[in-house]
């Protein structure tokens, strides 16, 4: 198997990779679209429906840092970025456009699709923030550790990423509409979550990354990459 570095980067896509990328940002559009559900898994804990599906991304961003580098991650990110925007934008003009005066179902579908510009601003913020930060310190810690401890940059990653992704995207979206008490309580039940669910699918993502690097031939350290965003 081959061990990648920064340097030495592929200029094609392999067709695993093209997968896992229509995955990616397949689930990351349906938790976006599902996030003003509502679910109660614990009592009175409640917490948005998509708590089940964007950790997932997470996941899936563990393994394009882990097998195909930083640089790869991050046009991903931004390829996830970018639906995410235009999906946006087609749900509002949609909800924009004119209806008949049999439609009797303009208000449920603004209420299901409809979002405003102060949550979805706090959404692709606290996205951006979430999968850089993650991507970046797994792909650290890989070289710092020679690729040992798979699990331990995947949960450390995550711990960041989602304290990052969680905190401004509820902040962003409520501060002010509520008590801060409530604010905190509902940042920590979402961050909880979502680290324990990383925690729990550390296997799944043992051996999706170990079936991609057999596949691929490919095992990629980013030593001297840069880590920028854009």
């Amino acid at each position: 198997m081959d061990k990648n570095q920064g340097t030495a980067e592929r200029t094609t896509f392999s067709a695993p990779f093209l997968v896992i990328c229509v995955l990616y940002v397949t689930f990351l559009i349906l938790s976006n679209l599902i996030a003003g559900k509502m679910w109660a898994p614990f009592g009175d804990v409640a917490l948005p429906a998509a708590v089940m599906l964007f950790p997932v991304t997470y996941i899936f961003g563990d393994v394009f840092t882990e097998v195909y580098g930083y640089r790869r991650a991050r046009l991903v990110i931004w390829l996830g970025f970018g639906m995410c925007a235009i999906a946006v934008a087609v749900y509002l003009i949609t909800i924009a456009l004119p209806y008949p005066a049999f439609w009797q179902n303009q208000e449920a579908f603004a209420t299901v699709l409809g979002t405003t510009p102060r949550v979805f601003a706090a959404s692709l913020v606290g996205y951006l923030f979430g999968e850089f930060s993650n991507s970046m310190i797994l792909s650290k810690i890989k070289v710092a550790t020679k690729g040992k401890h798979l699990w331990v940059r995947t949960i450390l990653s995550t711990v960041v990423g989602e304290a990052f992704d969680s905190a401004i995207f509820i902040t962003g979206s409520f501060a002010g509409t509520m008590d801060g008490s409530v604010l905190m309580q509902m940042i920590l039940n979402q961050y909880l979550f979502k680290v324990c669910f990383e925690a729990v699918f550390t296997p799944v993502t043992y051996w999706v990354v170990g079936r991609l690097k057999a596949i691929e031939g490919e095992d990629h350290f980013d030593e001297g990459v840069s880590y920028r965003v854009l």
